[in-house]
């Protein structure tokens, strides 16, 4: 005889009849795209009961402790004992089973059967539940699944010398680019002891007509008893190293191009010029004389396309260089000029006679961007003395007055490094825009984007070159400094150049031929471009690689089932044939995606061990290719928003984006994150730890350890500590070099998404670190102006 349900029964039969549908349905459709069947079958299982427990019927939790227990079942099969991965698969299950095992729902089941039913149901559900529980919490407390070894200790007799040990005087401390320093007073032992020494608030904070990358990208230089630094408005500073407080700074008055105009407002580091001479004016200075105070200069780029040369000592405008005005105009001789669509990002390289400068264009906008050539200005007076472009490589002498250079070549952004004893620049290499369609380009675009060049110093003229990515459709710029070291590789020393890529390569070459010292093979990748494109057969593949593991449906990821099956069906629903998958009209994913494994940030390197040590980040990004009917008509933004990936005068625009759950989450499951270390002379990755918590990225502020995405760099400290301040959570952390594991932290006031310095004071004799937290636009983290300095004490 059916019995009408109680109100419980009628609420508990609901959530689970809601479920049920919800999970069934979803599951038909994956099924549908070849998906797995668990979602359909789990939601039949939750219907079902939904069905028992409206009937009154004790059934319902015999089919209760069946679902728990293929869903553990399955669960395992697919994914181990990885709690991040568990998650999903068992929380709404073990919530329901839960509820259904509650005193006051099991009396309700009441209905004419065997009370031997009820109990021994009860009792085979709280079972499962029970065995489920032991499961979850064993996956939580056993260790995850990194790699856990240790560097090699070696200690190589050739290092860096060109700079004072206890100064920071480039972007990577000198124009090696390793980001190493030789100080030792911190240690693995003391570094725990770390205290702020001093805060400097610099009043640059991002504001309303700003761009949305409005970052603090920028590494501080320390020069003598003086700290250097920039801020996204091109502010620059200088204060006392052993005090923070300032001794002056400079405004450039720049002419901030609208937001919608620019993509960035970055500066990630000034220049400096050792000197040790007087700089005669220029003949268009002759009326003011030169400063004794310019005999050391400090390069400031800026967001107008200028270049200024400052006095270090005073910060007052040195006239000579360029002019009067101690400015060169970054805009002379280029193309198609729009405010806002071209500055150097980057610090300029100086060398002892010449300030070598790059610049980023507009990304994505147009095929008629300016250019991106590679220029290189008399230290003294500014004057061009050669010029590299892309698309035209062979004139390099000084481009004549009324001639302009390519349009849309590919462009350098980020930071270069140069060996002064084989007089060659390195220069790391973008893509040519767009990033997505690549049917009109050039063979000279085909052979220098997304590569490495080394260029001779005196005369511009090519020495080698090396291609990270063959016919880029992804945005794998070379996005970092490439480091330089000499490696004893087969007993031999050896001059090494280690380049980080966005695609998870460190291709270590041969810094004076570019032929590679760790193997390179090429890989076969996915073919199929969209039409009037092709993709490249074949990538190169280093031997020291952090390439992701490939995607699978069983990578999606979510909160709940619910989050996770919409991730599965988006997964099966674009196009993802593993690494370099072209984009295509239906949607791509893309992963590594373009925020890169490794970016501007780039790695350290450690030229007595002949180790680095990184921050492998995997986000994935989806890419859809929206075919454009003219050259001017808008198809993926607004009008009142910024034009970038609308690519006027190819044949597609690009939508793009991280791929994220209807959450907002990442789709595909944690870490994304990590720190690293492994051996330059074999190629063998030591250790992989998860970095980072969540704690500054979910809803409530819980420092859960999944390994979160960073941006920014580490660097390395002759005393055995690496430190890192970019991942997304608010922290600057040290770890112990030898074997990766955290050994402090630090709280930041902002996102400290940059590359931290280090540097000794002998006012009072201390190592100190440097961290910038002004937090970073497009990663959304907390904006701020702090300059922040720890030392030991006292």
């Amino acid at each position: 005889m059916f019995k009408r349900p109680r109100p419980l029964a009628i609420l508990v039969s609901a959530v689970f009849a809601l479920s049920g549908i919800a999970l069934g349905s979803g599951g038909i459709w994956l099924i549908s795209l070849g998906g797995s069947w668990y979602y359909f079958l789990a939601g039949v299982g939750l219907l079902a009961i939904a069905v028992l427990v409206w009937r009154r019927d004790p059934l319902a939790l015999w089919v209760g402790g069946a679902v728990v227990l293929v869903s553990l079942v399955w669960a395992l099969v697919e994914v181990g004992l990885d709690w991040w991965q568990l998650l999903p698969r068992g929380d709404l299950i073990v919530i329901l089973g839960l509820l259904l095992a509650l005193p006051w729902v099991v009396r309700g089941l009441d209905r004419e059967r065997p009370d031997r039913t009820r109990k021994m149901g009860w009792m085979a559900l709280g079972g499962t539940l029970a065995v489920a529980c032991v499961i979850g919490i064993a996956a939580f407390i056993l260790p995850s699944n990194e790699l856990n070894g240790q560097l090699p200790t070696r200690q190589a007799s050739v290092v860096d010398s060109s700079v004072p040990d206890g100064d920071w005087q480039a972007y990577g401390r000198s124009n090696m680019g390793q980001r190493y320093s030789p100080l030792s007073q911190i240690t693995p032992e003391n570094v725990g002891k770390l205290d702020v020494a001093w805060t400097f608030h610099t009043g640059d904070v991002r504001g309303k007509g700003d761009p949305g990358e409005t970052t603090y990208e920028v590494t501080p230089l320390k020069i003598g008893d003086t700290i250097y630094l920039c801020t996204p408005h091109d502010l620059v500073f200088a204060l006392d190293a052993e005090t923070g407080e300032k001794k002056w700074s400079f405004d450039p008055k720049i002419v901030q191009p609208a937001a919608n105009d620019t993509q960035h407002l970055t500066c990630r580091g000034v220049s400096y010029d050792v000197g040790g001479r007087t700089i005669a004016p220029s003949a268009s200075a002759t009326t003011t004389p030169a400063s004794p105070d310019c005999a050391q200069r400090i390069f400031l780029p800026t967001v107008d396309a200028r270049l200024i040369a400052l006095s270090a000592k005073t910060g007052a405008v040195c006239p000579g260089f360029g002019g009067a005005d101690g400015t060169v105009d970054l805009w002379q001789n280029m193309p198609n000029v729009t405010a806002g669509s071209y500055y150097s990002t980057s610090p300029p390289l100086v060398t002892s006679h010449l300030i070598i400068v790059g610049g980023a264009v507009n990304d994505n906008v147009s095929t008629s961007e300016t250019s991106g050539v590679i220029r290189a200005f008399d230290l003294d007076t500014g004057e061009l003395v050669w010029n590299w472009d892309s698309l035209n490589p062979e004139a390099t002498a000084p481009i004549a007055a009324g001639q302009t250079y390519s349009v849309n070549s590919p462009n350098s952004w980020s930071v270069s490094s140069y060996d002064a004893d084989l007089g060659l620049v390195y220069i790391p290499m973008g893509n040519q825009p767009p990033d997505q369609y690549g049917g009109n380009r050039s063979a000279n675009a085909e052979k220098f984007s997304a590569s490495i060049v080394a260029l001779n110093v005196e005369t511009g003229k090519l020495a080698w070159v090396f291609q990270a990515t063959h016919h880029d459709l992804w945005d794998m710029d070379v996005p970092a400094q490439p480091s330089l070291l000499d490696l004893t590789i087969g007993g031999a020393q050896v001059p090494a150049l280690v380049a980080p890529t966005k695609q998870g390569e460190i291709f270590v070459l041969n810094r004076k031929t570019g032929e590679p010292l760790l193997p390179v093979t090429e890989e076969p990748v996915p073919q199929g471009a969209v039409e009037g494109d092709h993709t490249a057969p074949t990538q190169p593949l280093s031997a020291l690689s952090f390439k992701p593991t490939p995607l699978t449906e069983a990578s999606m990821w979510g909160i709940t089932p619910f989050d996770q099956l919409a991730c599965r069906i988006a997964f099966r629903s674009l196009r993802y044939e593993g690494r370099f998958t072209p984009p295509s009209t239906g949607g791509t994913i893309v992963y590594p995606g373009n925020f890169g494994t490794f970016n501007w940030g780039a790695v350290a390197v450690d030229p007595e061990r002949q180790v680095v040590f990184a921050m492998p980040v995997y986000l994935a990004f989806t890419s859809t290719l929206v075919p454009r009917s003219n050259a001017e008509e808008r198809v993926v933004t607004d009008p009142n928003t910024p034009a970038f990936n609308e690519n006027f005068g190819a044949p597609y625009a690009a939508k793009m984006g991280p791929f994220l759950s209807p959450l907002q989450l990442p789709c595909q499951a944690p870490p994304w994150g990590y720190v690293a270390g492994a051996d330059l002379t074999t190629g063998q990755i030591a250790y992989r730890h998860v970095n980072g918590t969540v704690q500054d990225l979910s809803p409530v502020p819980v420092p859960l350890k999944m390994g979160v995405p960073g941006i920014g760099g580490p660097i390395i400290t002759k005393g055995g500590v690496a430190f890192l301040s970019g991942t997304l959570d608010y922290y600057v952390r040290g770890y112990d070099l030898a074997t990766g594991k955290k050994l402090w932290e630090a709280r930041l006031p902002a996102g400290g998404q940059a590359t931290p310095m280090t540097y000794w004071s002998d006012a009072s004799q201390r190592q100190f670190l440097l961290v910038v937290a002004g937090g970073h636009g497009s990663t959304g983290t907390e904006p701020g102006d702090s300059i922040i300095a720890y030392a030991l004490k006292k």
